[in-house]
């Protein structure tokens, strides 16, 4: 399936890094089911020669790297492994990027908002989000702190779509990387509301930002914001009415992680302005995740 642009077909293909990754795995699938024409990428991102053969091969028009290291378990990973976390999300992404540009080939890069924290000028509860001109004044932990270096450098790129993911969320509520999973399992959590991202809605608005050659810094969440308890009461109530959790605070948390945690509110209208149709976070949750489970659930 060709993209349409200006009343003509035009070709596209895509290439996906991130292809063992969780995000990298779905827009593979997305590809498959819209028929549009896609391959996966097979070099690792700091490795120029290879990525260059890459791009030789598959030519394609449009790039979606969704590879870089968050960490396993948790972020708290990069702390002791900053070289491995400086070659994948500083290194390799720039690497990437520079090689794409000289091809003219877009990059849509899934980046992440947890660059942020709330501030004076960000309240908590006021429902005044950062834009996608506000600088990071997020770096608590190493991994915020790549994210927010490269984001900053990639500003100066014209062939670049930077989309601020936070707190993914999917139906495959037995997925790990799952917001809604991790927090499940969590003995305690804390209570914060936050913008978060819907992938199930936001992954094939990704693919639609690359057909219209989308460029620059995009919130990447659904507008409004949702606390850990809320989306836990929207579990009990829709997947496991036996399900109890605790709450603890900021203080009791940092004595169980090595780095802090990023707590924000992203201002989500210019994504809105360009697709109306986009839900609100609860409303997403809703539609996209809850909803749909009980209803498998009832069903079977």
């Amino acid at each position: 399936m060709g993209f349409v642009q200006n009343g003509t077909e035009k070709r596209v293909k895509i290439l996906i890094y991130g292809r063992t990754g969780w995000i990298g795995g779905l827009l593979g699938r997305l590809c498959e089911e819209k028929g549009v024409d896609f391959a996966y990428g097979t070099a690792r991102l700091e490795d120029r020669a290879k990525l260059e053969a890459d791009l030789a091969e598959a030519e394609p028009t449009h790039v979606l790297n969704a590879a870089g290291v968050t960490g396993r378990p948790n972020v708290d990973w990069c702390e002791s492994h900053r070289v491995e976390t400086i070659r994948a999300n500083v290194v390799g992404t720039l690497t990437l990027v520079d090689v794409c540009r000289l091809r003219g080939v877009l990059v849509v890069n899934f980046a992440t908002g947890c660059i942020f924290e709330y501030d004076e000028s960000h309240k908590l509860g006021s429902g005044v989000g950062f834009t996608e001109d506000d600088s990071p004044n997020f770096v608590g932990s190493f991994y915020s702190k790549t994210k927010a270096t490269v984001e900053e450098l990639l500003r100066n790129y014209d062939n670049v779509c930077t989309l601020r993911v936070r707190m993914p969320i999917s139906s495959d509520l037995q997925n790990p990387r799952n917001f809604i999973t991790k927090i499940t399992r969590y003995d305690k959590v804390v209570d914060i509301p936050n913008s978060m991202t819907v992938l199930d809605e936001l992954l094939p608005i990704s693919i639609e930002m690359a057909r219209r050659n989308l460029t620059g810094v995009w919130n990447f969440t659904n507008p409004g914001v949702v606390s850990h308890n809320e989306i836990l009461e929207m579990y009990k109530e829709y997947v496991d009415p036996a399900f109890t959790w605790k709450n603890f605070t900021l203080e009791e948390q940092a004595t169980v992680i090595v780095a802090p945690r990023s707590n924000n509110e992203l201002d989500a209208s210019k994504l809105k302005a360009e697709f109306p149709e986009l839900l609100s976070i609860k409303e997403s949750l809703l539609r996209y995740v809850f909803q749909p489970y009980a209803k498998n659930r009832d069903s079977a």
